[in-house]
């Protein structure tokens, strides 16, 4: 898939655990965990949102584009 989740890399950047980060953004370790590893299908931007103040960052900073090698 094109898009890259980097949400690991700022939240170990940040020394955030994914408990503490789900709590402060008030979703579900198991979501925050689906987001992690880019299995999720889509994001909310008020979940993005609050990632973003959560964490001091940019969506950017989180979502990546890489085209396929064709």
């Amino acid at each position: 898939m094109p898009i890259i989740v980097n949400l690991d890399v700022m939240m170990a950047k940040r020394k955030i655990s994914s408990g503490e980060l789900a709590e402060k953004i008030g979703i579900s370790p198991a979501n925050l965990s689906i987001l992690k590893t880019g299995k999720a299908k889509a994001i909310r931007f008020s979940t993005m949102e609050k990632i973003c103040k959560a964490l001091g960052c940019q969506p950017g900073d989180i979502l990546e584009y890489k085209p396929d090698q064709e």
